[in-house]
């Protein structure tokens, strides 16, 4: 009946929110810093429910749509990550623009898949589903943690079905042809980052954003604080990756603590997409993007024999799932893992 979610809170610290249900009663919700005192609330709350004592619900307050999302966006989007915010700060834009005059109450299941709806008309799939989820954690939000709202209404909305995950790597050939043109790119940093993108899987913006503080060369390993998933990540730092690095830091720059600066402005990552758009073409290499690279990878990883939880673990996957489409390519290994189990039981 007590459930216990561990998320971020507004100022990027863990927070604990426990949601007691029980039928024919409502819901009850609490936020606490510290896990025990979640629990302790839980066990109380709980006991009460059970012995049919009154709670008076907090009377919500009526707010309009774009009033939730303008607060969504000055308390919860500038503790995301930064290619999180680009792509939200405009699916938001969209939802504001559409339902912003509406006030919460009003907001029903049917007037979210008439929008839904719209999307569709101009945008893929997974594009309106990325706007739905946009929108889904304003109404979470809402609900849990400022009771602007009793309950979100977007569970009840259906998600139109996302395509099949892509697996785009790099062949022997292509990927040779890639690496050559980067190193032969005016941008004298494009090589150094699509190396680090091969050889650990990373995002391009978790590259582009590191600072030298996240990158440990005696131990060898690069620590991600702001991942898409929210939680920090470690990744191992070695071979022709680890070498370039130590000899990018010998021209390391005293005006910022960016790894990858722009050279106008310091303080912010530097673009790539030309540099990377030309070294593409160059390669000849069509149907690319640079987070095929990050595919690139796991598939490497797949075809040398890592298991799907390993695989998962470096690119910082929360379940099995996402990482399900590189299974096909491990299936030598997996024929080898059977292979010899049955030389142990029977000899052949």
């Amino acid at each position: 009946m007590a459930s216990i979610d561990q998320r971020p809170g507004p100022d990027g610290k863990l927070v604990y929110r426990v949601r007691v249900r029980r039928k024919g009663t409502p819901t009850q919700t609490a936020t606490f810093t510290k896990l025990s005192e979640a629990k302790k609330w839980a066990q109380i709350t709980e006991a009460h429910v059970f012995e049919g004592r009154h709670f008076p619900r907090t009377k919500v307050v009526p707010h309009t749509i774009a009033e939730t999302i303008e607060r969504y966006r000055r308390e919860i989007l500038p503790h995301k990550s930064a290619n999180t915010r680009y792509n939200q700060r405009y699916q938001l834009q969209w939802w504001y623009k559409q339902l912003g005059s509406y006030s919460l109450s009003d907001l029903t299941p049917a007037l979210i898949a008439q929008r839904r709806d719209t999307l569709a008309e101009t945008r893929a799939p997974a594009s309106v589903r990325a706007y739905l989820t946009a929108f889904s954690h304003v109404l979470t939000i809402a609900s849990s943690e400022w009771n602007w709202l009793e309950d979100s209404p977007m569970p009840r909305v259906k998600m139109p079905r996302g395509p099949r995950g892509r697996v785009r790597f790099l062949s022997d050939d292509e990927r040779q042809h890639l690496l050559n043109a980067c190193k032969a790119s005016r941008n004298p940093a494009l090589y150094t980052v699509v190396v680090l993108a091969l050889s650990t899987g990373a995002r391009k913006m978790e590259i582009l954003s590191l600072r030298w503080c996240d990158v440990d060369m005696q131990r060898q390993v690069i620590t991600i604080d702001k991942t898409k998933n929210g939680e920090r990540r470690v990744l191992p730092l070695t071979g022709h990756g680890l070498e370039l690095m130590r000899y990018h830091a010998l021209y390391q720059r005293t005006d910022t603590e960016l790894i990858f600066p722009r050279q106008m402005e310091p303080d912010k990552p530097m673009s790539i997409r030309e540099a990377w758009v030309s070294a593409v073409k160059r390669a000849g290499i069509t149907n690319f993007r640079f987070h095929d690279l990050r595919h690139s990878a796991a598939s490497y990883m797949a075809m040398g024999g890592a298991t799907l939880l390993e695989i998962a673990e470096v690119l910082g996957h929360k379940t099995l799932s996402m990482v399900k489409r590189y299974a096909h390519l491990s299936e030598a290994h997996t024929a080898g893992v059977v292979a010899r189990m049955n030389q142990a039981i029977f000899g052949q």
